[in-house]
């Protein structure tokens, strides 16, 4: 009795089974650690369920019904018939299904402990699951994000990306809150698939973390693709009745629709979890942790979307890897997040990764910068494609190329290479003289690279 009555330990304890918290574990168990994972809902968390998998799924649907419906242009006499939502919805839900089952018996399959239920901080060392205490060497917070809403209530006719993701029928209308990251993904599906969207955006631009020419692109094709947008304009109301949405906007006017996505953002997962109680310092419900991820209070962690930064999946992988390696003294290396890859989904698709022309120039001076744009109309294959779009790098002056920003179909596929330019700390001669193969939209990184360095060769 007293045995099973005596509290589990582990050398590792994380609360949070989401990209950031289950890549803890994996590499924890790998450096000979026990490790213990805590997660209240589903392994894999926002990512696999609700984020970044489903929503990818829904737009490569999307990028089949536009390829349907311009087969014509490309000598194939296809039309849309229709758009099944309940079959794509299905889709995504057998994809998300084969994960999940690959993600529960790898950790199975690792030995990592999975403890189901609700936990929280009650003391340095320990965490209580549903009543049951379970200590931990070191602890590593990995509660992840929900999405804000701004106060307004969601339910029938408002709704954010996890009930947009699971609707059976298509709307006839739909209004956006939010130009950021989800919101012009869902845009750019439902309009793929037929629905009237209408953008609302209280900055001045879409996507208004990306550098200025990648912003003027995409509007530009938003505007051409029939897509709605309002900029530099924030909301004011949003109400619902039976037969559809209002939303009033700070500037008097009014958008009605079917329904309304609130895609403002969003925000860590901390409250009333115990970290203010054991001193773990906080901001607006983010967890503030040192550059080594780490809280200043006894061998606590946090991880992830509750860090202030980028909210990506593959951030928290990396958080994750790094602070089961820093646990085991092997003093990994950080990667910044400016120097994090970044890509949007819709369609034309948006990468980048490190300093916009603004944020270099601030960074190292106006003088110190320079910066090709090499236009994708000089790219074979995306013009096999029928995409318009272009590549732009920066370059510290004399220095090393310090930002890659790119636009059009399929060129999220491309940051693989930018972000090895980058995070090496490629100087654009060492990347001009690689050699890119042809044809492919990879050559336009080679091609920005010869521009800088002095050689352009189709530009």
């Amino acid at each position: 009795m007293a045995e099973s009555a005596a509290t589990q330990e582990f050398d590792i304890l994380i609360l949070g089974g989401g990209s950031a918290g289950y890549s803890a574990a994996l590499r924890a168990v790998q450096l000979g650690f026990t490790v213990g994972l805590i997660e209240k809902a589903k392994l894999g968390g926002t990512c696999l369920h609700w984020g970044c998998i489903p929503t990818k799924a829904y737009l490569h649907s999307a990028e089949l019904a536009e390829n349907a419906r311009e087969g014509a242009k490309y000598g194939i006499n296809t039309t849309l018939e229709s758009i099944d939502l309940g079959a794509v919805r299905s889709y995504k839900d057998n994809i998300v299904a084969g994960k999940y089952k690959g993600l529960t018996g790898l950790l199975k399959m690792k030995k990592v402990t999975v403890i189901e239920g609700n936990g929280r901080l009650v003391s340095k060392d320990t965490i209580d699951v549903d009543g049951v205490p379970y200590k931990g060497k070191n602890i590593i917070l990995a509660t992840g994000s929900e999405s804000k809403t701004f106060g307004l209530e969601i339910g029938g006719r408002v709704l954010t990306s996890t009930e947009a993701l699971n609707m059976d029928t298509l709307p006839k209308s739909a209004i956006v809150l939010g130009g950021g990251v989800i919101g012009v993904e869902f845009a750019s599906v439902w309009k793929s698939f037929g629905v009237d969207v209408t953008i609302v955006e209280g900055l001045p631009s879409l996507v208004p973390n990306e550098d200025p020419a990648i912003i003027k692109h995409l509007e530009r094709a938003f505007k051409k693709r029939g897509i709605k947008f309002n900029t530099g304009v924030f909301f004011e109301k949003v109400e619902q009745d039976a037969n559809g949405v209002k939303v009033s906007l700070a500037n008097g006017k009014t958008l009605e629709a079917d329904i309304v996505l609130v895609a403002v953002g969003r925000g860590p997962v901390t409250a009333g979890l115990g970290y203010e109680a054991q001193g773990i310092p906080m901001d607006r419900g983010f967890v503030l942790t040192n550059e080594r991820c780490h809280t200043g209070v006894g061998n606590i962690y946090a991880i992830g979307d509750i860090v202030p930064g980028v909210q990506l999946a593959h951030r928290g992988y990396q958080h994750g890897i790094f602070v089961a390696e820093e646990i085991a003294g092997q003093k990994p290396v950080v990667v910044e997040d400016i120097n994090i890859p970044k890509v949007t989904f819709c369609e034309p698709e948006i990468a980048s990764v490190g300093y916009s022309e603004p944020a270099a120039k601030a960074k190292f001076g106006d003088d110190q910068i320079e910066i090709t744009e090499y236009n994708l109309a000089g790219n074979g294959k995306s013009s096999i494609l029928g995409t318009s779009g272009l590549i732009k790098m920066v370059r510290v002056k004399n220095g090393p190329i310090v930002g890659v920003h790119g636009i059009g179909g399929r060129i999220g596929e491309q940051i693989g290479e930018a972000q090895l330019i980058v995070n090496w700390e490629a100087y654009p001669e060492d990347v001009a003289q690689l050699i890119h193969a042809h044809p492919t939209q990879n050559e336009s990184l080679g091609e920005a690279a010869m521009a800088l360095a002095g050689k352009p060769l189709h530009g």
